[in-house]
Order: C-alpha cells, then structure tokens, then sequence
C-alpha cells in the first residue's frame, strides 16, 4: 500500500492544538504549494526551536540562553507569577510592565491530583527572599484552580511582610490570559488588589 503522503502532513499539522482539518488541510497545501526553499526554513526553525529553546532557570519563562532577557534587565522587585511561560508572552503585549516573572507551572488542582508541591512555589519563596521583593502580583488564570492558587500563595507571603495583589477581573471568568487583548490586560494590570 502507498503511503498518502497529503494526509500524512494533515495529520501532522492536526497534532497541534486549536488546529482542525480543514485548517491543517489548509497548512499543508500551503507547504505543498510553496517553494521548497520555504518548507526546508520551516523545518529547521521547528527544529531549531526544539533543540535550542528552554526554560529560564531564575523565572521559567521559554528561552534561548540560560537567563532570559527579562530577568536579565528588569526591575527584580515586582514578579508578577503566572500559570505557564505562554502567559508571559501574553503579560508582555501591555508594554508598561516592567517587573519580572515567576512560572508556576501549574495551578493547584485537587480534582488533577496537583497540589502545592507539584507547582513551583517553593522556588517562588526563594526569590521573594533572595531579591527582597515588594510585591508580588498574581496572574494566575481567573478560574477556580488559578484563584485557589492566588490564595494560597497569598497566604504564605503575607508573613514575610510582602505586597500581594491580584489582577483585576478585566479578564473574563474562565479565559486564559493567552487570548486577552492589550487593553484588556493593561486594565487588569492597574486595578489589581491586594489580597
């Protein structure tokens, strides 16, 4: 039996999330279609990023180097901790920020079996302590496991004398910060509390 190779490729742009058929059907005409001298850059820069894209080891924001630029240069006394390194990407479009992050990998979940000590709270705590933080502004997802989250970090900062805030709910309820537009998250941003 021949292999398909059209229906091969399809499936191979399915894998990706959001994706459907007919947009990998789409995908990959558009590959087919193109120069080969397209498809091999595409290719080497899928590649390349696998190869040579990781996490920070101060925030675990997606990098290329073994410290990223943001805490490389940034205002270390404000950390603003999100879910995952995606939310930074999202955080970054409102341009006025000019703190820097903590990844947490995770929310606590009870029903996923994930609790506080299979997300990165401990190394949060370490910095809070290391780079004498004022405030530390949480960013997690406006949904039930990203406020559990909030909270409970909230709860183990308030003792070291640390500001926590939470950002306003200019983000809709149940959304990931993923798919928020600039001005929605630059409200968010200015009318975050304190906890």
């Amino acid at each position: 039996m021949k292999e398909d190779f059209i229906e091969k490729l399809i499936e191979s742009f399915r894998t990706l999330p959001g994706v459907g058929y007919k947009t990998a059907q789409r995908y990959a005409f558009s590959i087919i279609e193109g120069s080969r001298d397209r498809a091999e850059r595409f290719s080497k820069s899928l590649i390349e990023a696998k190869d040579k894209v990781g996490f920070c080891k101060v925030c675990g924001n997606f990098t290329d180097t073994q410290v990223c630029p943001i805490c490389q240069h940034r205002n270390r006394k404000i950390i603003c901790v999100v879910k995952d390194p995606k939310d930074i990407m999202a955080m970054e479009k409102v341009k006025t920020y000019d703190g820097v992050y903590h990844v947490l990998f995770g929310t606590i979940s009870p029903l996923e079996h994930r609790g506080p000590d299979d997300i990165k709270i401990k190394e949060l705590l370490a910095r809070v302590g290391e780079d004498n933080v004022e405030e530390v502004i949480m960013a997690t997802n406006p949904d039930v496991e990203g406020d559990a989250t909030a909270m409970y970090i909230a709860k183990l900062l308030r003792p070291l004398g640390v500001k926590v805030t939470r950002i306003a709910q200019g983000v809709a309820m149940g959304s990931d910060l993923e798919y928020a537009d600039e001005v929605t998250l630059s409200r968010a941003l200015e009318g975050r509390r304190e906890l």
